[in-house]
């Protein structure tokens, strides 16, 4: 299995298919996150942030967000070992977003709001996986 770290979708393909309407009910997004050791801003602004705190930046702006569009952060935490299988490197760090629907994180994905927190997103990541799941059960 090939693994490509992305900050951004690379493909028309996969753009086009993120764009479908996607599963019924709600999705959980699972986010792999592979940070650069130092942030790098794309307007070349300077900077002593390291990527992990560039993107706790768009982190915060983000929790706050991700309420107005019916979702909510359901776990953060760092990734401290690989106990099976095999990778060359380790994400850094794993994130679980609950969304009620695909069109919802698209719609917040596309605000003014989101635009502009996802500078220190892209400033701060090296890559990451995306991964939408929907859940088989749910503990209450």
């Amino acid at each position: 299995m090939e693994v490509v770290n992305e900050v951004m979708p690379t493909s028309q393909a996969r753009i086009d298919e993120m764009m479908q309407p996607g599963p019924d009910g709600p999705i959980y997004m699972v986010n792999l996150l592979k940070f650069k050791d130092k942030a790098e801003y794309e307007d070349g602004r300077e900077t002593d942030l390291t990527g992990f705190e560039a993107y706790q930046r768009y982190g915060r702006a983000v929790s706050r967000l991700i309420g107005e569009y019916g979702g909510e952060v359901q776990f953060a935490a760092r990734v401290t070992f690989l106990s099976l299988g095999q990778v060359e490197e380790l994400w850094d760090e794993i994130a679980i977003a609950k969304y009620p629907n695909r069109a919802a994180l698209l719609a917040m994905s596309s605000s003014p709001e989101w635009q502009e927190a996802a500078v220190h997103r892209t400033a701060g990541l090296a890559g990451q996986l995306n991964i939408e799941t929907t859940a088989l059960f749910v503990r209450e």
